[in-house]
């Protein structure tokens, strides 16, 4: 590989930049998931319910996706080494303000401030990775990226379970801010504006168009598991979504620079990697969210032994992330895609079939099997869809990746939480049953729960089964099969 060289032709570090990266970005993207245990805990010290502690992730959630496209244009505005900077910047000034929080108002504001950071950071990262290394390294350097932002969600839970074991909630913030700090002092140093800016002017319309619908759309979703499908603010944010995120694809495919360039989907490689992420993460988060659920609820184990029966499956994505990037480099991703999205879906059946006495290895090894299928189609997939594009349309397709990846996993949250909601309550017992014989009434209750789980599993069995046929479409061009092309700026060479 020849030395890096920035866009203002000097040469640098490529192997320290991409560490102040890749441990930037693992603190950022590990908060989505950080508090996923520490609700109860947060709700006995604030005096809040259920449904407004919620909010610490929607919200969270919510302002990130409403940040990605927004990134697309501060990618190709302000300076990398900037942009970068500033962005962990407002990452530590959130986090600050969680850990010294004296109420929850201040908890939360400090959260959506975190999300601005990371909804910058993150897209951020893969736009670089891409940029920084030649097409044909491109599998192995997503793979990198792949292990930070696949496994830094997946160890929140288990993370979040021990340190409120062990320690106040406000160490969850506390332990980031110390690595913030380093990562803003080596970034000063080892940081490069690496991608090419103009000066091109923001088109506000476009700009609140997306705010407005993809935070619409975010916000209708996550609302679902709490309200259900026939709820006015439910139905009424999803309409207000979609036609104002019609209206934005309108505006962005008739003006002559749009705000979020998707022309990326006319190009097939690029469409048909987009829909398959979108749909393996929809897969991967949706059983993320309720495996917990089932191991506290019906088998009556902790937070944190929850978390920690998801932790061999994060263990699997760190494992098989770099593996797979470097497999990408020689054979392609057709091969991967079809490969992990079989093991995804052989993964996810044999949930559909589980009852209250399941061996708990058995969920464990089910489970690492499943994002070991994960971690063989995501970033793969991502990378080849991203080899597809121009040069200078990379920040736009990760953009559109990105975005279309976050609204998947809010969907695909919205359907398997309501399904499991809607047939636990259609299924469960009389009350009258309740007073008469109580400990029948419980089995019964308890057997109206696992049909919930069932019928969950057999919708993310179905969104398997999708991705898998879609998978076969990919293209199979191998990374060191892809040109260079000699307008791939002075970083990539």
């Amino acid at each position: 590989m020849e030395p890096a060289v920035d866009a203002h032709g000097k040469s640098y570090s490529r192997g320290l930049m991409v560490a102040v990266l890749l441990i930037g970005t693992f603190c950022t993207v590990l908060n989505q998931t950080i508090l996923t245990t520490a609700f109860p805990t947060l709700m006995k010290a604030f005096d809040i319910n259920t449904s407004t502690v919620q909010w610490l992730t929607t919200g969270f959630l919510m302002v990130n996706g409403i940040m990605i496209p927004i990134s697309a244009w501060l990618t190709s505005r302000i300076p990398t080494k900037r942009l970068y900077l500033s962005a962990m910047l407002v990452f530590l000034i959130g986090t600050i303000t969680c850990y010294t929080a004296p109420n929850f108002s201040f908890l939360l504001a400090g959260r959506l401030i975190q999300a601005v950071g990371v909804g910058i950071s993150m897209p951020l990262l893969q736009t670089l990775m891409l940029s920084i290394f030649p097409a044909n390294s491109r599998g192995a350097a997503m793979g990198l990226a792949g292990l930070v932002i696949g496994v830094a969600p997946a160890l929140g839970p288990t993370l979040s379970g021990w340190v409120i074991d062990n320690y106040q909630w406000r160490t969850l913030f506390g332990m980031i801010i110390p690595i913030v700090v380093v990562v803003l002092i080596a970034g000063f140093w080892f940081m490069k504006d690496v991608l090419e800016t103009s000066k091109t002017k923001l088109d506000w319309l476009s700009a609140l168009l997306s705010t407005v619908g993809f935070g619409s759309l975010l916000y209708g979703f996550s609302e679902v598991g709490d309200k259900g499908w026939g709820s006015t603010i439910v139905i009424s944010t999803l309409v207000v979504g979609i036609i104002v995120v019609i209206l934005f694809g309108w505006r962005q495919l008739s003006i002559e620079k749009p705000f979020l360039d998707l022309r990326v989907l006319k190009i097939p490689a690029f469409s048909i990697s987009a829909v398959l992420s979108s749909v393996s993460m929809m897969a991967m988060v949706g059983v993320e969210m309720v495996m917990p659920l089932y191991i506290q609820i019906v088998r009556g184990e902790t937070a944190f032994h929850s978390g920690l029966t998801l932790l061999p499956g994060a263990l699997m994505m760190a494992v098989f992330s770099p593996i797979t990037g470097r497999l990408f480099d020689r054979i392609g991703a057709r091969r991967l895609a079809i490969t992990g999205m079989f093991l995804l879906t052989a993964g996810t059946i044999p949930f559909a079939f589980i009852t209250k006495t399941t061996p708990m290895l058995y969920l464990i090894v089910l489970y690492a099997v499943r994002m070991a299928g994960v971690a063989m189609t995501m970033m793969p997939v991502t990378t080849s869809g991203m080899n597809a594009l121009p040069f200078n349309m990379m920040g736009h397709g990760t953009a559109v990746n990105n975005t279309m990846r976050q609204v998947a996993s809010s969907v695909g949250t919205a359907i398997l939480v309501s399904i499991l909601t809607n047939v636990t309550r259609n299924e469960m017992p009389a009350k009258h049953i309740l007073s008469q014989t109580p400990l029948a009434y419980r089995d019964q209750a308890l057997n109206a729960t696992v049909s919930g789980y069932h019928a969950t599993f057999w919708v993310a069995i179905l969104f398997c089964f999708v991705g898998l046929v879609v998978s076969f479409f990919v293209s199979s061009r191998a990374g060191h099969d892809v040109k260079v092309s000699s307008n791939n700026g002075g970083a990539a060479k």
